[in-house]
């Protein structure tokens, strides 16, 4: 249900090391533009109705109907030409773009 590579537990312990946090990661819904929601990481703390992974030092939080709509959750850490950063992907999709609707031809959501 739960899968974090080597490369993004070692940047998020790294990450919150540097910064003197020791604080439970929240895998959430964050609400997008166009592309719509899309799992994110957050600081946080234990809720009765999440579920906790325990990965090396660090636990992870998700809220247990959160957790049940979408599936098996893999963090990766992803390194690019033109950044990197935390790819957080689901078994099940939690995206719905809203720019099928036609609503971004006038530049309404896209900008």
């Amino acid at each position: 249900m739960f899968e974090i590579t080597e490369s993004a537990l070692e940047n998020l312990t790294s990450y919150l090391q540097q910064n003197n946090t020791e604080s439970a990661i929240r895998i959430a819904l964050m609400q997008g533009g166009c592309a719509g929601p899309a799992l994110g990481l957050a600081l946080d703390d234990v809720k009765d109705n999440d579920t906790t992974f325990q990965e090396g030092t660090l636990q992870f939080l998700i809220e247990k109907e959160l957790l049940s709509t979408c599936g098996a959750v893999k963090i990766d850490f992803v390194e690019a030409e033109h950044g990197s950063g935390f790819s957080i992907t689901s078994t099940n999709p939690v995206g719905g773009g809203g720019c099928s609707s036609g609503s971004c031809a006038s530049g309404s959501c896209c900008s």
